[in-house]
């Protein structure tokens, strides 16, 4: 199973609005749609109306049949400015069966 490391723009609509900047690594096997892939995003943009940036990480195992297991979700420490200076949290992602993925935080901001 070779192991592929790519970098890519993605966009974000409705409560998160921005774009990240993402470091994707993953082994994968093309005949079984089976592998493991983690992933590391910088956003910018606005989370539920506050504006600014900050760093996530993310990894899982996919299955052939397009499930999901071994899902892992962190908000970088310290990574958080602007108005979403002093987030910490966790999150999670869901691939519809036409390729979209949808993302969720959920998070805190230091007061």
């Amino acid at each position: 199973m070779p192991v592929g490391v790519s970098t890519m723009e993605k966009k974000y609509e409705g409560e998160v609005v921005g774009r990240s900047a993402t470091l994707f690594t993953a082994a994968f096997n093309q005949s079984t749609a089976t592998g493991t892939y983690v992933a590391m995003e910088s956003f910018e943009g606005t989370l539920h109306g506050r504006a600014g940036s900050f760093n996530f990480a993310h990894a899982a195992t996919t299955l052939g049949d397009g499930g999901r297991k071994d899902e892992f979700f962190v908000i970088a420490p310290s990574s958080g400015t602007s108005e979403l200076a002093g987030i910490t949290g966790t999150g999670g992602m869901k691939v519809d069966t036409d390729g979209t993925h949808r993302i969720w935080f959920d998070y805190e901001l230091a007061q």
